[in-house]
């Protein structure tokens, strides 16, 4: 017979079905047996009456116990679908320790078990509906970014993690020994998306690890994360970035809300509000809000200028544009009329940036000047210049921290939550 998910079973009433799920919790009342039984699309009640075959077996099942059951779909109103299945055969697949390291199930108003230890038995942890859900909201949000890619002439790309030299001014690197010699890990794909724009592809897009070797605890940083990285060709200013991200959103969003009507977000409007850094500082501290830098935002300012936003437009979202090229890489394109300002965004989610872009300088002889300004190797760079020394369309893009986004998305304070398994300072395991 047929595998049947649960979600299936209301479409089988009064016929047999095959249900392959873990046992997420026993009633044993005697003469009667309830399971309920849990797989990836949803809980279903089972009774066992005294007279199935496998009666005794059903009492002696473990909690997370892996089993098949054949069974009879039957209306029943005390039921929590309003149906249960009547069980005529159970087999066990697997039987679990009865003694569980920490608990699937959390009675309502009690305590989760602490991060440390859910994270310490992870595959045990996201066996939760609730954590379940978070991987298929970040599926169906990425799903709709790539329809979007798709429908846009978009060419994916699969660029190395390892690398000759480091990808980004600043930024702390893992350095691995490659044979004989020094790599590092990729802070970005940045350099291998513009070889894509100077090969000719004019549009990419890639999904794929970063590493950060910063040293960092809060709740929004970790040391590998995936990225969603996009790159175009043919630009005429970082404006034209922007305007393709808010597609991608948009695309991303409805597919989202289409899959998921229940969840706390609204279908983003275009175009998404727009201020230059330094007209943002202004809004802060007519707000009140001390600035830490000149030119960068705290956590802080992020989620006030997130909330001035919110007010006065009632968009989740916010550009923030014109950094300084203080806090920029080399490789940013500058403003004509103000080299000091580079042709840059971050883009603001619900108090949080999710989003770094910008115009690349595609010129070579600028970028050779922008990298010696900031005292970077030229030797180390040689391959990621000729990139340029040989004809590069104007271009630009950016990378988005889809962590950041879920976990904004469906209420965690923390991206660990809506990682698979996080990797921060202290956590090498599972």
């Amino acid at each position: 017979m047929k595998r049947t998910y649960i979600e299936e079973v209301k479409n089988h009433i009064g016929k047999e079905v095959l249900i392959k799920a873990s046992v997420d919790t026993i009633r044993d009342q005697s003469k009667i047996v309830f399971l309920i039984l849990r797989d990836v699309s949803g809980l279903i009640q089972c009774v066992v009456l005294k007279d199935c075959k496998d009666f005794e077996s059903a009492k002696n099942l473990t909690v997370e116990s892996v089993v098949a059951l054949k069974g009879r779909v039957k209306e029943e109103k005390q039921a929590p679908n309003g149906f249960e299945i009547e069980t005529l055969e159970i087999e066990i697949l697997s039987k679990a320790d009865p003694e569980l390291p920490i608990p699937v199930n959390v009675k309502k108003g009690g305590e989760e078990t602490n991060q440390n230890s859910r994270f310490d038995y992870r595959f045990i942890d996201l066996r939760k509906p609730e954590k379940t859900k978070i991987f298929k909201v970040w599926t169906e949000l990425e799903r709709g970014l790539r329809n979007y890619w798709e429908q846009g002439n978009y060419t994916q790309i699969y660029p190395p993690a390892l690398m000759n030299t480091a990808s980004e001014t600043g930024a702390s690197v893992f350095e691995v020994q490659y044979f004989k010699k020094k790599a590092f890990l990729a802070q970005s794909p940045q350099f291998y998306k513009q070889m894509a724009i100077s090969a000719g592809l004019d549009r990419v897009f890639m999904v794929g690890p970063v590493f950060r070797a910063e040293p960092s605890f809060t709740t929004r940083h970790l040391t590998e994360f995936t990225g969603w990285d996009f790159e175009i060709g043919f630009i005429d200013s970082h404006y034209d970035v922007m305007d393709e991200e808010e597609k991608m959103i948009v695309a991303g969003f409805t597919q989202l809300k289409e899959k998921f009507p229940e969840l706390d977000i609204e279908i983003p409007k275009t175009p998404f509000p727009r201020i230059p850094l330094l007209e943002a500082k202004k809004k802060l501290k007519a707000a009140g809000v001390v600035s830490e830098r000149p030119d960068d935002l705290s956590p802080e300012e992020e989620r006030k200028i997130s909330e001035l936003v919110k007010k006065e437009t009632g968009n989740d979202f916010v550009f923030l544009t014109d950094y300084p090229i203080s806090i920029r890489p080399f490789y940013h394109m500058r403003h004509e009329d103000n080299p000091r300002l580079t042709k840059s965004a971050d883009l603001i989610y619900r108090g949080v940036e999710i989003t770094t872009l910008a115009q690349r300088e595609h010129r070579y002889e600028k970028l050779l000047e922008q990298a010696k300004e900031k005292k970077m190797d030229l030797a180390a760079l040689e391959s990621y210049l000729s990139f340029f020394k040989y004809g590069c369309a104007p271009h630009g893009g950016g990378g988005i921290g889809p962590s950041r986004f879920i976990s904004k998305i469906l209420g965690y304070e923390n991206v660990r939550e809506v990682t698979f398994l996080p990797r921060d300072v202290n956590r090498l395991t599972p």
